[in-house]
């Protein structure tokens, strides 16, 4: 005997939930007292940004790699190097229209006194009378220039002094451009104000259409913005004590604007739904803080674990990534907690005021489209498991391929003067110009220096992949040899980095075993090469550190072992998937010119390792939200099938919407001009898509319903030791109907397999 279908219950929201938790009474006072916490946080947004506006710090690519060869390098250079090896060197690169630069002696004379004479300068080599510092043609020099420090790091107003020095030249008709840092100094200021446009004008667009009210669409954004304002701000003044990459400020934009907007979309999405059934708005807000917001604080928390597990690899600079981004993200859980439920406070039952469309809701029933979708799927989860698994597997075959290097200024746009002296070196001296060694051998005590010279040279030249060797000279002190190493290829070719193994594995070896000395290879292209190989060995280390962080995170908050295992699994594949994107894009340079990147380059060598603990961070995230909603499901229910059907109909719309904003902002930032920014912005975009569709959609609910039971199975032994976090909170238990038809839901013969 069989009855009319009937609806799917909700839980019963109009009885307060038993044991009332701190979250509770957090989202209930914040909603009742609106104007307070509005106002401590404008306090902290004013503070913060004022006291960033003063004392805030910049963002510089600088970074140590003890134990190096080329650390070690380095670090003889600056305590034995003369004057001619000491400090930051830079390129100013001349070029002559008409004729050759000789014509123009008298010019190139006065913008080298001159340059020598301004701040910060530690010597000026002119190009005329120094040996290979002039083309063979004649036409292009190298005024190489030595820096107290890094000129990357210094104010842009130094190019003022700069320019007037060559300002003779250019008025002689010679083409001036700086390469190396003084060249990073010049390029225009990075501008992301119009991806950050693009990303909220696409979130509004997305909210109006989710919510069909101004009020409900604005409510997310402006906790974002407000959190994000905030996050930046604490950055920027961290940046004054603590060394920042150029990428983190971009970096941590895209990751606080993105997790901000989505933390607040499912607090106030499910807020709207308890307004059905709760008169009081702030018991509504508790309630909404008591359940989704403590998904919110166990999604921000595995987002923050995975990017601190940067840190495991060793590199200060890579952990220092994470925590730019890892703050972005806890400040928007912060405002996502507070300023949230005070704004829901100050709206009341007003949230739906100023439509634009009938407001959405949740599903309440089986007749919608996404329990559809779950019957589909449930009815065939081999097959969708199979088709979605293939999916992500054709999508990672790229990644089996993936090169990693550096992406030097041979990328970057033709009108930045580093591009065009990159170009004019590599036309005038060969590519391998651009990416010289330095060769630093530290000498015995009892080892003559002048003996040792000539077969080091010898030796030096006569290596495979060396166009040229300066003859190696003597440190002020007598303690190093130094020679500069002109390779054949350029810094970006994988033959330039098998040169730097010979010389440090085989040549230097050779050339000084009989002497006592040491050689080393050193200078910003080896530095480049070994921090790649640095990151390559400790890959498998964050992957590791980050996997089983989040397994356990997981594990303790779901009570089950394969829904952990499972989720851990999955995003491995989707992650994956977006490393065969960037490499199919950026490596391969299939469809490259799209983005602005007109010529095949290697993958930035920590692109892979950010990417990683992003990725799998937020993946966490939609699967925290998916979970704890079939969960709470599974607890009312105890049926699977059920279970996992209500949570993706309960789910689906506000995670669509939420992966719409997140891979809208980070798509938004492919217009920036720095090519490790736009590999970071495919690769993050491309993840969440295919979290939010392949993963969610196709394979979780798949391996929901093939695993039955199984899914929540924990061994008691387990159940004992671990402690007990709940995402969902406290809710009351409610008996369905005795006849509930889930046919509506599911195929009969699936849920009478499941209740066996």
């Amino acid at each position: 005997m069989t009855d009319a279908p009937q609806t799917i219950q909700e839980p019963d929201h109009r009885e307060a939930p038993s044991g009332v938790g701190r979250l509770h009474r957090l989202g209930r006072w914040c909603a009742r007292r609106p104007w307070w916490v509005i106002a401590a946080w404008l306090l902290v947004l004013l503070t913060a940004l004022g006291a960033d506006r003063a004392w805030g710090g910049i963002y510089d690519d600088d970074f140590a790699l003890p134990g190096t060869s080329v650390q070690t390098g380095a670090d003889l250079l600056d305590a034995h190097g003369s004057d001619q090896v000491r400090g930051t060197a830079s390129q100013i690169v001349l070029h002559a229209g008409t004729g050759s630069l000789v014509a123009h002696r008298d010019a190139v004379g006065t913008a080298v006194t001159e340059l020598k004479e301004l701040p910060e300068v530690v010597s000026v080599a002119d190009p005329l009378s120094t040996p290979g510092a002039v083309s063979a043609d004649g036409t292009t020099g190298i005024v190489t220039i030595r820096f107290t420090e890094n000129p990357a790091r210094f104010e842009t107003s130094y190019l003022h002094g700069v320019d007037d020095a060559v300002h003779g030249l250019r008025a002689d008709g010679v083409d001036v451009e700086y390469g190396g840092p003084l060249g990073q100094l010049a390029r225009p200021k990075a501008e992301d104000r119009l991806s950050e446009v693009i990303g909220l004008a696409t979130a509004v667009v997305v909210l109006l259409a989710g919510f069909g009210s101004l009020a409900a669409a604005g409510l997310p954004l402006l906790t974002a913005v407000v959190g994000l304002l905030a996050g930046m701000a604490l950055l920027g003044l961290l940046a004054a004590t603590f060394t920042f990459g150029n990428a983190a400020p971009t970096l941590a934009t895209m990751m606080g604007l993105g997790v901000g907007i989505d933390y607040a979309l499912f607090l106030i999405t499910r807020h709207r739904r308890l307004l059905r059934d709760v008169d009081d708005p702030a018991e509504a807000a508790g309630r909404a803080m008591a359940t989704s917001g403590r998904a919110v604080i166990v999604a921000a928390a595995t987002v923050a674990l995975a990017l601190g597990g940067l840190y495991t690899s060793g590199v200060t600079f890579i952990g220092t990534l994470g925590v730019a981004a890892g703050l972005t993200v806890l400040v928007a859980a912060a405002a996502a907690l507070t300023l949230a439920p005070a704004l829901l406070g100050v709206t009341g039952r007003r949230i739906d005021r100023w439509r634009v469309r009938p407001p959405a809701d949740e599903p309440n029933g089986t007749a919608d489209t996404w329990h559809r979708w779950a019957a589909t799927v449930g009815r065939r989860p081999w097959l969708f498991l199979a088709v979605g698994t293939l999916v992500l597997a054709v999508l990672a075959i790229p990644a089996a391929a993936m090169r990693l290097g550096h992406v030097d200024s041979g990328a970057n746009p033709t009108d930045y003067t580093d591009r065009r002296a990159y170009d004019l070196i590599a036309d005038g001296f060969g590519a391998g110009t651009n990416g010289q060694f330095t060769i630093v051998a530290h000498l015995d005590t009892d080892t003559d220096p002048a003996a040792l010279s000539a077969p080091l040279h010898d030796a030096l030249a006569a290596t495979p992949g060396v166009a040229h060797v300066t003859t190696p000279v003597t440190s002020k002190d007598g303690a190093l040899l130094i020679a500069t190493v002109t390779p054949d290829t350029g810094p970006q070719e994988e033959a330039t980095s098998d040169l730097m193994h010979r010389l440090e594995n085989d040549t230097l070896p050779d050339a000084l075993s009989d002497s006592g000395a040491r050689g080393y290879v050193t200078g910003v292209t080896a530095a480049q090469l070994a921090f790649r190989d640095v990151v390559v060995d400790r890959l498998p280390v964050i992957v590791t550190v980050v996997v089983a962080a989040s397994f356990l995170l997981l594990l303790t908050v779901f009570r089950s072992l394969l829904v952990a295992l499972k989720a851990a699994l999955l995003n491995l594949l989707s992650i994956a998937a977006a490393y065969g994107v960037v490499v199919a894009v950026f490596q391969w340079g299939w469809g490259g010119g799209l983005f602005g990147v007109e010529e095949p380059v290697p993958v930035e060598s920590y692109v892979p390792m950010m990417m990683f603990a992003i990725v799998f961070g937020l993946s966490m995230d939609y699967e925290v939200f998916l979970l704890s909603r079939i969960r709470e499901a599974w607890l009312h229910t105890k049926d699977n099938h059920l279970s996992v059907a209500t949570g993706l109909a309960g789910t689906a719309r506000v995670i669509t919407c939420a992966a719409l904003i997140m891979t809208s902002v980070f798509l938004a930032f492919l217009l920036s001009s720095n090519v490790v920014i736009k590999m970071l912005a495919l690769g993050l975009g491309v993840s969440v898509v295919i979290d939010a569709t392949v993963v969610r959609l196709i394979l979780v609910p798949s391996t929901m319903y093939l695993l039955g039971r199984a899914n929540w199975w924990l061994p008691r032994w387990l159940d004992r030791l671990l402690p007990h976090l709940d995402p969902e909170g406290p809710t009351p238990t409610v008996t369905l109907p005795p006849r509930m038809d889930v046919d509506a839901v599911v195929p009969a013969q699936a849920a009478s397999r499941d209740s066996r």
